[in-house]
């Protein structure tokens, strides 16, 4: 009972917090995450930087632990990475949600493709959040190369935790 109790009071602590998901110019947010897609899993990091009230940029960089072999392709480390810049739109307060909540569509320049993202983040604390995004290629620098681009160019899906610093 002891246990529950304080589970309880925990969560209503954190619920009731003053936190804040984006706060505008001069924000910054660090994300660290699990990437899933097909064939593959890794982790995945990046930071936002607050531009004005509703616009952020920043870089983002994964690195793929687990890629199965594909049409007789074993993945190298240049399959497995991938960097990008990243400009979002931080809509959370336009749509008029909880300050707590944010709801970022952005595009991504990486060094495998041009895409576009959508994610939000929630953030329990002034300092913790979660958060979760997807992402899809809009164009590819190669399209010939067989096997190799099947890594870096498909829909991928992060979730992990954000931090503000």
């Amino acid at each position: 009972m002891k246990k529950i109790l304080l589970v309880l009071t925990v969560f209503f602590t954190i619920q009731n917090s003053n936190a804040q998901a984006f706060q505008g110019k001069g924000d910054t947010k660090f994300q660290v995450g699990m990437n899933l897609q097909a064939g593959a899993t890794g982790i995945t990091s990046g930071a936002d930087f607050g531009l004005g009230q509703n616009m952020s940029c920043g870089f983002s960089a994964t690195y793929l632990l687990n890629a199965n072999d594909r049409n007789g392709f074993e993945a190298r480390f240049e399959d497995r990475f991938d960097a990008k810049v990243r400009f979002n739109a931080n809509i959370g307060d336009v749509i008029g949600l909880s300050p707590d909540l944010d709801i970022y569509p952005g595009l991504h320049l990486g060094t495998r493709n041009f895409g576009a993202h959508l994610g939000f983040r929630y953030f329990f604390t002034d300092g913790f959040g979660l958060y979760a995004e997807g992402s899809a290629p809009l164009a590819k620098y190669d399209s010939n190369v067989a096997g190799r681009e099947h890594y870096n160019n498909q829909f991928v899906f992060h979730i992990g935790a954000s931090f503000n610093l």
